[in-house]
């Protein structure tokens, strides 16, 4: 599988996800692969980075409140946990809720470019990372970022998304 930056192509989830991303004083640098990338492992494999590398955009339902976690590649979001920590409880969101708060299908959703606010959970794993991966809106579309202008450019909040473990 190869990632090749290729401008020329456009994708209308992608090209809001530039347009957000040059909104917030950014020249995002989308790098399209020849085919989806459907899981970090992969993800991580075609860009050369390590699996923790790759934020992971995830749509769950806080009781009924749409939320956007942004995840390490390098574990689970334990929503069972985050759920209590929330004050609710989380489930997965069927592809039409995460379509219609985000404005994205599954596979591709960006942490930015939704049609309207989503509130965002950012993985504080992540920050362990000077450059970190994250969807742009496409399944075949990442760009290159930071923990810290991760929860910039959503209004994120930091967290750990799982209990952490004793050392």
């Amino acid at each position: 599988m190869t990632s090749t930056p290729r401008s020329s192509l456009s994708h209308p989830s992608v090209d809001r996800v530039a347009a957000a991303l040059a909104e917030q004083g950014l020249t995002p640098r989308i790098v399209w692969f020849d085919d989806a990338v459907t899981t970090a492992q992969l993800a991580a494999e075609a860009l050369g980075v390590e699996v923790g590398q790759i934020a992971n955009s995830l749509v769950f339902t806080l009781d009924d409140e749409p939320i956007l976690v942004l995840t390490s590649g390098a574990h689970r979001v334990d929503t069972e946990w985050l759920g209590a920590e929330l004050g609710g409880v989380i489930r997965r969101a069927s592809k039409e809720t995460v379509k219609q708060a985000t404005g994205q299908v599954i596979g591709g959703v960006a942490p930015v470019g939704h049609t309207a606010p989503v509130r965002t959970i950012v993985d504080v794993d992540l920050a362990a990372y000077d450059e970190v991966w994250a969807a742009a809106g496409h399944a075949k579309t990442v760009f290159p970022t930071t923990f810290d202008e991760l929860v910039r450019i959503t209004g994120g909040t930091p967290r750990p998304v799982e209990p952490k473990q004793p050392a």
